[in-house]
C-alpha cells in the first residue's frame, strides 16, 4: 500500500488537484492506495465513487497540519506501507517514519531565499526524501539552486487525462456567443500578477488595428479581476475581451476547443513562478497551440516554433509579434495539429511508468 499525503484535491478545483487527483487514479489500478486529503464540502459525493480509501481532515489549517499529521503516523504503526508520496513538503514536515517518502515540488513552495526559514524548513524536508519529484525542468534547477541534493532530484511532467467528450448544447453556446470573432485567443486560468493577463491585454489593443474581429477569452477569477475588467475600459476594448467564471467544465472545454492560440505568456511575481503550467497541455489535447512564458517550466509543455511560442513575458513586443506571427497565415493550424501528436507524451498511463521507475 501506498499513501498519498495531500493539501490539494478534489472536489476542489485547480491545477495541483488535478496533478493529485489524477496521479491517485492512475496509480490505483496497480497498487492498493490510501489518501489523506483536507477536507472539502461535498466532499462525500465526490469520495464515494473512487476505489481507493480517502480520509479527509478539517479545522483551521495549522491545527489541521498537526492533526493530519498525527492520523497518518497512527495509520503508520498499523498497517504495512510501502511508501509516501506528498503533494507538498509541508505535507511530510510532522511525519515521522522510516518509510520511503516522495515529495512532488511545483515551483513557488520552494522558491524562497537561501537562507531563509522557509528555505530551511523545505530543505529539511527534501533532503530526507528518498525521490523529490520536480514537475519542470526549470522547477529542478531552481530546487538544486536554493540547495536541494542534486542527485535526490529528478523531472517528472504532470499527467493528463483524456479529454472529454465535448458537448454539443454547449459547442452550439459557444458559436452562438462568438458568431464571427476570429482570431480567438483564450486562457484559462487564476486572474493574478504571474499569469499575465495584463500585458496580453496591451498587446491586444494594437493587434486588434490588424485583426478587428479578434477576441480574448479569460476564464477564472482572483485578486485581479477588478483591475482586469478596469484595464479594459481604459484600453477601449470592451467588443474584445470576454470574462467567464463560474462556467460548466462542459462550457470551458467548448471554449478552449473554438479558440485558436491559448495564451499565458508567464512571468515571475514576487516568489510565484509558473513551474509547469498544464493549461498548456490541456489546451494542446484539444489541437490549440500555445503562448508561454520563458520564465517558468513552459518549455517543458510546449515545443518552440513547434506546438507554440515561448516569449518573454515581460515584453510587450515580444508577446505582440509572437501572436502576430502565430495569426499571420494562420499559422496556429499548423502548430494545433503538432500539439495535438506532441501532448500524447503527457497520458497519465505513459507518465505512471515514470514513477513505477523509482517506485520499484
Amino acid at each position: 500500500m501506498y499513501l498519498i499525503v495531500t493539501r490539494a484535491f478534489p472536489p476542489e478545483l485547480g491545477g495541483m488537484q488535478s496533478l493529485m487527483w489524477g496521479l491517485t487514479k492512475e496509480m490505483s489500478k496497480n497498487f492498493m492506495i490510501k489518501v489523506f486529503a483536507d477536507y472539502q464540502e461535498n466532499h462525500k459525493e465526490f469520495d464515494n465513487k473512487e476505489n481507493f480509501s480517502i480520509e479527509r481532515v478539517g479545522g483551521i489549517k495549522f491545527l489541521r497540519k498537526i492533526r493530519k499529521a498525527q492520523l497518518i503516523n497512527e495509520f503508520l504503526k498499523k498497517n504495512k506501507i510501502k511508501g509516501i508520496i506528498a503533494d507538498h513538503w509541508k505535507s511530510l514536515e510532522l511525519v515521522k517514519t522510516d518509510k520511503k517518502k516522495y515529495c512532488l515540488i511545483h515551483g513557488k513552495e520552494i522558491n524562497h531565499p537561501k537562507g531563509s526559514s522557509l528555505n530551511n524548513r523545505a530543505l529539511k524536508v527534501l533532503n530526507n526524501v528518498e525521490k523529490v519529484i520536480a514537475n519542470s525542468t526549470y522547477t529542478k534547477n531552481l530546487a538544486i539552486n536554493n540547495g536541494v541534493i542534486a542527485d535526490r532530484v529528478l523531472v517528472i511532467n504532470p499527467g493528463v487525462k483524456p479529454t472529454e467528450e465535448l458537448n454539443k448544447k454547449s459547442l452550439e453556446k459557444v458559436e452562438s456567443l462568438l458568431k464571427t470573432k476570429t482570431p480567438r485567443l483564450i486562457t484559462v486560468s487564476r486572474f493574478d500578477k504571474r499569469k499575465n493577463h495584463e500585458k496580453v491585454m496591451m498587446a491586444l489593443r494594437n493587434l486588434k488595428q490588424l485583426y478587428p474581429d479578434i477576441v480574448y477569452i479569460c476564464i477564472g477569477y482572483g485578486d485581479e479581476e477588478e483591475n482586469l475588467k478596469k484595464l479594459v475600459q481604459e484600453l477601449d476594448l470592451g467588443s474584445q475581451v470576454m470574462f467567464f467564471k463560474d462556467i460548466s467544465n462542459d462550457l470551458k472545454n467548448a471554449l478552449v476547443a473554438k479558440s485558436n492560440i491559448f495564451v499565458m505568456p508567464s512571468v515571475i511575481h514576487k516568489a510565484s513562478v509558473e513551474g509547469f503550467g498544464i493549461a498548456y497541455v490541456e489546451a494542446a489535447q484539444y489541437g490549440i497551440p500555445s503562448l508561454g512564458g520563458k520564465d517558468g517550466g513552459a518549455s517543458d509543455a510546449i515545443k518552440h516554433d513547434e506546438t507554440g511560442l515561448i516569449c518573454d513575458g515581460n515584453n510587450l513586443d515580444q508577446i505582440y509579434s509572437s501572436l502576430n506571427s502565430m495569426i499571420d497565415n494562420k499559422k496556429y493550424l499548423e502548430m494545433g495539429k503538432n500539439a495535438k501528436k506532441y501532448v500524447s507524451k503527457f497520458d497519465w498511463e505513459k507518465i505512471l511508468k515514470e514513477y513505477e521507475k523509482i517506485l520499484n
